[in-house]
């Protein structure tokens, strides 16, 4: 890859992608078959992208699976939430059970995938997504569960905070989920792979150098070949 590769589509040069956009971005690379765990916050986006007639199979953690989209407003079942109870529907063979058979599901690694949000993520996978402050998010949740237990790890998050502090770190400052468990970050200026050598940046938005990426970045970037 080289500078000039960017994320496709036809947008205004430079311009960050919105959270929809993010979370079309990643559910373009969830293959086919693949059992899917969405955590709360923008990762729950990724349901209303993945197109119908593609098997994906959405799991829940407080016991879905086959979740599907978000329902229209006047077709809401006010019993059927998603963990981060905001109103799910079910795909044709979807069903809900145990909060405890979910997580068994979890720890019994029958997960391909999990796909979380965070506050930091470390050059070699840490993972901080949870934080001790009244205003952030007040516990770890089952988070810690579905790092360990999925066989892999993506993150959509923000490239950056509100006041412009980098999130792909060096080390993580806030209290860790797990260690070296991610595999691949969806930004709104980037998509990047932890490697073993650090973060290797796969594709940038229209307009956007490597040099302006790395700018916003406190870990070293790499570019893929």
């Amino acid at each position: 890859m080289n500078e000039a590769d960017a994320m496709p589509g036809t947008r205004p040069a430079s311009k960050p992608l919105t959270r929809g956009e993010m979370a079309a971005r990643a559910a373009r690379d969830i293959p086919e078959g693949w059992y899917v765990n969405l955590g709360i916050g923008m990762p729950t986006l990724i349901a209303n992208y993945v197109p119908f007639d593609r098997e994906v199979i959405f799991h829940s953690e407080n016991g879905i699976l086959g979740m599907g989209p978000q329902p229209e407003p006047d077709k809401i079942n006010r019993w059927l939430v998603n963990a981060g109870k905001q109103h799910v529907t079910l795909r044709p063979g979807g069903c809900y059970f145990h909060h405890a058979d979910s997580f068994a599901m979890i720890r019994g690694g029958h997960l391909d995938l999990c796909v979380l949000g965070a506050f930091q993520v470390a050059e070699n996978g840490d993972i901080a997504n949870w934080a001790t402050t009244s205003e952030s998010a007040p516990a770890v949740g089952g988070a810690m569960d579905l790092c360990v237990g999925a066989k892999n790890l993506w993150v959509v998050m923000e490239h950056t905070t509100k006041a412009g502090e980098s999130k792909l770190v060096r080390r993580c400052s806030y209290p860790l989920t797990a260690l070296g468990c991610v595999t691949r970050i969806y930004t709104n200026l980037a998509v990047l792979e932890v490697t073993p050598e650090g973060f290797v940046v796969t594709e940038m938005i229209p307009g956007l150098s490597f040099q302006e990426l790395q700018s916003r970045t406190d870990a070293p970037l790499k570019l893929a070949c």
